[in-house]
């Protein structure tokens, strides 16, 4: 009786050894090489493969050679389509909150500016830029806007400055492309972006991006203080609360898939 009941679960673990082998490799593999990778008796594995086969977890390329099937990639994009990063990233946001007591906000590009779509605060400042959920600012003149720019390449920012003439909100806006490429090879060298009263004159904010699975720059989070409070060990803290989001939205660095 023992027996049966351990089968199904035995059988499910040994199907997950063998996708995992194949996630491994790029290339379609032969039985031979599956079931040793996998530690499986052939005809295990054969057994096994021939089943996931029938139901599109992994295509039979030919005689005794399997890849991963097309129906994993249906339901990757069902699950990549049910994703909120803003839901996955509320938890992240609440907890960056308690610790810091500060504003803590998540934004979106949209064109050449960067939108707040969700935040949570204590409400015990006033600041104007941020506090709306829904409010726009010049990607230049925000620690989350800088994240895309840089995204976007050193190359590139020219266009931008062109197309916006670096347009600034307080004396410390940067107003030169010098300037301004000179912030994002900090941010490339740190990993995380600082609005130094750039935006609005008493308030300053730090920033990390939120990737997704496909290494994509979706979003940023980041924590709005006036300027007397921000501290700057919240730099790290905010790119590691940024990469938890990440990890929960299913990025995995090189340094990880190369581990796996």
């Amino acid at each position: 009786m023992k027996s049966e009941q351990k089968s199904p679960i035995q059988v499910i673990e040994r199907m997950m050894t063998l996708l995992e082998v194949l996630a491994q490799h790029p290339e379609p593999l032969g039985l031979k090489q599956i079931s040793q990778y996998a530690g499986l008796h052939p005809s295990t594995a054969h057994r096994i493969l021939s089943a996931m086969a029938g139901d599109r977890l992994v295509d039979r390329v030919e005689p005794g050679a399997y890849r991963l099937g097309m129906r994993l990639l249906e339901l990757g994009n069902l699950v990549k389509s049910r994703i909120s990063v803003r839901e996955l990233a509320l938890p992240v946001m609440r907890e960056l909150h308690a610790q810091t007591g500060e504003t803590v906000n998540l934004s979106v590009r949209h064109d050449d500016e960067i939108v707040y779509v969700e935040r949570t605060s204590s409400g015990r400042s006033a600041m104007r830029v941020v506090h709306v959920i829904g409010a726009r600012a010049p990607l230049h003149v925000t620690a989350a806007g800088k994240l895309f720019l840089l995204e976007d390449g050193f190359a590139r920012l020219r266009d931008y400055a062109k197309r916006t003439g670096l347009r600034g909100l307080t004396r410390n806006t940067h107003s030169s492309v010098t300037q301004l490429e000179r912030d994002l090879e900090r941010i490339q060298q740190q990993g995380w972006a600082v609005d130094n009263e750039e935006a609005e004159l008493g308030v300053c904010c730090v920033a990390a991006g939120v990737r997704d699975d496909s290494r994509q720059l979706v979003a940023a989070l980041s924590i709005s203080t006036p300027a007397d409070r921000m501290k700057g060990a919240w730099g790290a803290l905010v790119k590691e609360s940024a990469e938890r989001i990440s990890l929960a939205i299913g990025y995995r660095s090189a340094a990880r898939v190369g581990a796996a």
